[in-house]
C-alpha cells in the first residue's frame, strides 16, 4: 500500500485517546461549587469540554483576575490527575489503529487545549507517547482550539498537508479547530452523538476505532493505492 505524500494522522487526546470526559466533569463539579455552578453532562458537553481553561476561567470566574481565574483552573486540573492515576482507558479500537497507521508508515500528532501535564498523563498511562512524533499543546500557542493554529503547527511539525490527512475530534472546539486548518475529521462519540458532531463539522463519525466504516475512510483519505 502506498501512502500519499505528507498524509497525516492528528489526535485530539481528552476523550479521543481515551474516554476521560467524566472524570473531567467530576474535577469542574468539584472545583467549580464553591461558585454556585453544577454540571451535568448535556452542560459540560456545550459549555466546556474541549475548550482552553482560559476561556473557561473567564466565563465562569470574571470576578477574579486573570491570574486567580487560572489558579482555579490549575486546582481543577490537580483534581483531574488525582483521579485519573487509575481510571484511564484506551476508546477500543485504539491500540489496532495505532498499529495500522504504523505499519502504513503515517505519522501521528497528539493536539490538545490540555495541560502539558494533563496530556502527558494519559499519553503514559495509556504507554502511547512513543506512537507520536508530534504534540502540541493550545494553551503554549498563541491561540488555543477553536483556532485551527494548533492543528496547523500539528501539521507543520508532521511535515503534513490537511488535504492528505485526518484529524480525530469529540468536542465541538476540536472539530472547529481541525476543520478550520482544512482536515477532514472524524467526530468520535465518547460524549456527542453522530448528529451533533456532524452539525459541528465532522465529515463522519465513530461510536470507537473498532468501526469497520472507519478503516475504509481513513485508507479513502490517505491511501494512494490499495493493495
Amino acid at each position: 500500500m502506498t501512502i500519499k505524500p505528507a498524509a497525516a494522522l492528528l489526535f485530539d487526546i481528552d476523550g479521543t485517546l481515551a474516554d476521560t470526559d467524566p472524570l473531567h466533569l467530576e474535577a469542574f463539579n468539584r472545583t467549580f461549587a464553591p461558585y454556585g455552578e453544577h454540571f451535568d453532562k448535556a452542560r459540560f458537553a456545550l459549555e466546556l469540554q474541549g475548550l482552553a481553561n482560559e476561556a473557561i476561567a473567564r466565563r465562569f470566574v470574571p470576578h477574579l483576575s486573570p491570574e486567580a481565574g487560572m489558579e482555579v483552573m490549575r486546582g481543577k486540573e490537580a483534581v483531574f490527575r488525582d483521579l485519573a492515576r487509575s481510571d484511564i482507558y484506551a476508546v477500543p479500537g485504539l491500540m489496532d489503529l495505532l498499529d495500522r497507521a504504523d505499519a502504513m508508515g503515517l505519522p501521528m500528532a497528539a493536539v490538545t487545549n490540555a495541560p502539558r501535564a494533563n496530556a502527558d498523563l494519559i499519553l503514559d498511562s495509556l504507554g502511547i507517547r512513543h506512537r507520536f512524533k508530534a504534540l502540541v499543546i493550545g494553551e503554549e500557542l498563541a491561540h488555543g482550539k477553536p483556532h485551527p493554529l494548533p492543528y496547523l503547527e500539528g501539521l507543520r511539525l508532521l511535515g503534513a498537508q490537511p488535504e492528505h490527512s485526518i484529524a480525530f475530534e469529540d468536542s465541538r472546539t476540536g472539530i472547529a479547530s481541525a476543520t478550520a486548518a482544512g482536515l477532514s475529521t472524524v467526530g468520535i462519540r465518547t460524549s456527542l452523538d453522530h448528529d451533533a458532531l456532524i452539525a459541528a463539522g465532522a465529515s463522519t463519525s465513530a461510536a470507537s476505532y473498532a468501526d469497520p466504516a472507519l478503516l475504509d475512510f481513513i485508507l479513502g483519505r490517505v491511501a494512494a493505492v490499495a493493495a
